[in-house]
């Protein structure tokens, strides 16, 4: 006798590894952008159409690595997405998918992305492996550690510092890039999985089943979440300081703006049933995406402009670093 799944069509057999590698999660792999405007202000040199096919190719490398991230993390997750209310329609806690064809899944896109990511360079190869373990030391036993409070939020959002790493290796393999910025980018990442939690937590509304979903949930209640948020924030913010004072002291014009999508993210974050459970889907919040777009581009623009009052007014020295466009003097 055949199983159910035996029975289907071939593409309706495959349709569920295809799911638990989330390709429409991949457009995380944008936080790798900061790495790519960090390195192109460095080195204005790399701005011609020869940097972008090393740009796509190490894209895809970073994709391939995400997916075997993910894979395990539907794997090891699937007998508490069970108990949850909408994760309980994912493929593997419905039983579409077979566990050792899924294992196998998981190791053959990790070997092909860190494969491909050193075969671009060796400093971004090693930065594409540690995404890797790091998806082993959030997701597998005994470290496992998105059951432990506190540690499963500053975990998971190290995956940013290492994004900006992988966008700034792909272009400068030569010389890390500026600490401080990584330090608030890996704050900033904080900041959103602790409002992640907090939104997944008020959307459960039971204590003793959001527990059941998430381990960490026993030990989290909105007051502890929403304290944390305006921790990692506060911390994103001083260290972001710092990089602005010693290199970039035009993104001070950006300020207003970038606090304003802070707050429109947390505001989002408070809303019943939020969206922040679900950010790979944040693109269906029209105002919030536009002013997501805006804020980018006023970031990555400012980052390439010098303005000298600035420094004056500021008392600050200015950064040694040829930018693409003057204004004033």
């Amino acid at each position: 006798m055949l199983s159910l799944v035996e029975r289907l069509p071939l593409l309706e057999r495959l349709r569920p590894y295809v799911q638990i590698a989330r390709v429409d999660h991949w457009f995380k792999n944008a936080f790798m952008l900061l790495g790519v405007v960090l390195a192109l202000f460095w080195r204005p040199e790399l701005f011609h159409l020869g940097s972008l096919g090393t740009l796509l190719s190490a894209l895809g490398a970073t994709c391939i690595v995400a997916s075997s991230n993910y894979v395990i993390n539907e794997v090891l997750d699937a007998p508490t997405d069970r108990r949850h209310p909408k994760k309980c329609h994912r493929p593997v806690a419905r039983g579409e998918v077979v566990i050792w064809i899924a294992l196998l899944e998981w190791g053959g896109l990790g070997l092909l992305g860190i494969v491909w990511a050193f075969s671009i360079n060796a400093p971004f190869g090693a930065a594409a492996f540690f995404l890797w373990v790091m998806g082993c030391i959030y997701n597998v036993p005994p470290l496992r550690t998105k059951e432990v409070p506190f540690l499963d939020v500053v975990s998971e959002a190290i995956n940013n510092p290492i994004r900006l790493f992988l966008g700034w290796f792909a272009l400068v393999p030569d010389r890390l890039p500026p600490l401080s910025l990584a330090l608030a980018y890996w704050m900033v990442g904080a900041f959103f999985m602790a409002t992640k939690r907090f939104a997944e937590y008020r959307a459960i509304g039971d204590p003793e089943r959001a527990a059941e979903y998430r381990r960490s949930f026993r030990h989290y209640d909105e007051r502890r979440l929403l304290a944390s948020m305006i921790f990692y924030l506060a911390a994103a913010a001083t260290f972001a300081g710092v990089f602005i004072v010693r290199y970039k002291a035009e993104l001070i014009l950006s300020t207003p703006v970038v606090a304003g999508f802070f707050a429109y993210y947390m505001a989002l974050g408070m809303k019943p049933d939020s969206p922040m459970q679900n950010p790979e889907k944040l693109y269906r919040e029209r105002g919030f995406f536009a002013y997501t777009i805006l804020t980018a581009a006023l970031f990555v623009g400012l980052m390439f402009v010098e303005i000298p009052a600035l420094y004056e007014v500021f008392n600050v020295q200015p950064s040694t670093f040829e930018p693409l466009w003057h204004i004033g003097k």
